[in-house]
């Protein structure tokens, strides 16, 4: 009997563990629920290294993530959807940029406020975009020394 309910009380365990790592897994991966925000939408000559579920960062600090990421095929450029929290509100003339966390980290969407006094709306596009720099690129025309 002694058995029997230690073999009861390690599966519960097992049971919990794989269910918290469920969940854990399907946060991490952006499966949760949406969380509250608003949508906007910005086009990128380049958008290297950003895949959905990607911070969406200002001031270094978190404030969103990329819920999207087409092929424009009618302009040939990275259509994104970035999802901000509510409380943040952003300038119409605000910049993205995706920037690098250092040499070797992986990439961000950067928000670049402005200072017009409209804000942006659900469903906005930011004009001011700046795609990714690649690093390969950048090594090769300073070895080759082509510094156009």
């Amino acid at each position: 009997m002694a058995a029997q309910n230690t073999e009861i009380a390690v599966g519960g365990v097992v049971l919990a563990a794989a269910l918290g790592f469920a969940i854990y897994m399907g946060q991490a991966s952006g499966f949760a629920a949406r969380s509250d925000g608003y949508d906007l939408t910005a086009s990128f000559r380049s958008i290297e290294g950003v895949t959905v579920g990607t911070d969406v960062r200002l001031a270094g600090v978190k404030i969103g993530t990329v819920t999207g990421i087409d092929l424009n095929p009618e302009t040939f450029r990275a259509d994104a959807r970035l999802t901000v929290q509510d409380n943040i509100i952003l300038p119409d003339d605000t910049a993205v940029v995706i920037s690098s966390e250092g040499l070797l980290g992986g990439n961000f969407v950067e928000i670049l406020p402005g200072g017009s006094p409209f804000n942006l709306e659900e469903g906005d596009e930011i004009e001011d975009t700046q795609g990714a720099v690649s690093l390969i690129s950048l090594l090769l025309k300073f070895v080759s020394g082509s510094g156009e």
